[in-house]
């Protein structure tokens, strides 16, 4: 008789663990819709488009300035910009030999 009890008992343990697992899950399945949701409402909007529009052609004019400022510089003074290619260049392969040099230690 005890047996049966003891089976019992250990069944409704079980459901009772996997009761609370299934409503965790389910908890945890609920906030990330929240958030999903929440997301979503600041990204929605007419508000946030005109923010994003203004950042994207910010970043256009600034693009364009330094492209127009750089070539300007290399037509004015081409072996100026040709030495700090060369000085540039010649940083980045010594940086990439003491690098080397220290993973092989």
């Amino acid at each position: 008789m005890s047996t049966r009890h003891d089976i019992e008992q250990g069944i409704e343990e079980l459901a009772d663990r996997a009761r609370r697992h299934a409503d965790d899950a389910s908890d945890a399945a609920r906030g990330w819709i929240a958030r999903g949701r929440r997301a979503a409402a600041r990204l929605d909007g007419q508000e946030y488009r005109r923010r994003l529009t203004r950042a994207a052609e910010d970043l256009a004019d600034e693009t364009s300035y330094r492209y127009r400022r750089l070539r300007r510089q290399v037509n004015r003074h081409p072996v100026a910009t040709a030495a700090i290619v060369a000085g540039t260049l010649g940083a980045f392969l010594l940086l990439r030999r003491v690098l080397r040099e220290r993973d092989g230690d």
